[in-house]
């Protein structure tokens, strides 16, 4: 079993936990704080899946390896359109019901899943892909436990349960790590299917939760995350 990945997969984890923290221990969170993390975090979800994880699937799987983004990309498209159609990132201001809290856990642990393959796959693929897919997660989980746990309190099942809920996403990833060393399938084809994931995150996500809203201030956060990959990249390659 690869240690190294499995560690990481705790840390990404906890990252779930810690953004159901930030709902839960305090009555108002800051809107500003959490669309700039949601920009910064899109532009360097979509950086590193574009120059990092679908070239080095290609090099993998070849032609093949396309037709699995193209799946990941589509098994999200339907987890959060299907089974958790009312997900969205952010804080939820508005009440839903428990169903609805339920069904978009459900939605979100597979994608947590292939976050943990995502992990145990870059690494395996070496230090420099690994380091910065395990970035690329950890800065999507933070808005991802924020918007899981803001809609259990939005379906009144309190704040012990929104953190029980960030926590089975947690539980998830490191799961999807562990079971990528056990299944060859998931060790041959994972970085494909986590490349489409991630370009669905960022792309179908992300960007659009602030693409519509005026100013600067996120579309410099985006280009931001977008620079802190090349820095990123160029300090791991040197």
């Amino acid at each position: 079993m690869n240690a190294t990945a499995i560690g990481f997969s705790v840390l990404a984890a906890a990252a779930n936990v810690l953004g159901a923290f930030a709902i839960t221990s305090r009555k108002r969170w800051s809107a500003r704080a959490l669309e700039t993390m949601i920009a910064f975090s899109g532009g360097f979800l979509i950086s590193v899946a574009l120059v990092d994880m679908v070239p080095e699937a290609l090099a993998r799987n070849g032609q093949v390896a396309a037709w699995i983004m193209l799946a990941g990309y589509l098994l999200v498209h339907f987890t959060q359109h299907i089974i958790a159609p009312h997900f969205h990132f952010g804080e939820e201001t508005h009440h839903v019901t428990r169903a609805v809290g339920v069904s978009a856990l459900v939605g979100l642990m597979l994608h947590m899943f292939v976050d943990g393959v995502a992990i145990a796959s870059g690494f395996d693929a070496g230090v420099r892909v690994g380091t910065l897919v395990l970035v690329a997660v950890v800065l999507h989980k933070l808005p991802e436990g924020a918007a899981i746990s803001s809609l259990f309190l939005a379906a009144g099942m309190g704040r012990g349960k929104a953190l029980a809920g960030a926590t089975a996403l947690g539980v998830a990833t490191v799961l999807g790590a562990i079971f990528t060393e056990y299944f060859g399938a998931l060790s041959r084809y994972g970085l494909a299917v986590s490349a489409g994931v991630t370009i669905y995150v960022a792309a179908s996500n992300l960007v659009p939760e602030f693409q519509h809203k005026k100013g600067w201030r996120l579309p410099i956060a985006f280009f931001g995350g977008c620079a802190l990959f090349f820095v990123g990249q160029q300090l791991i390659a040197s």
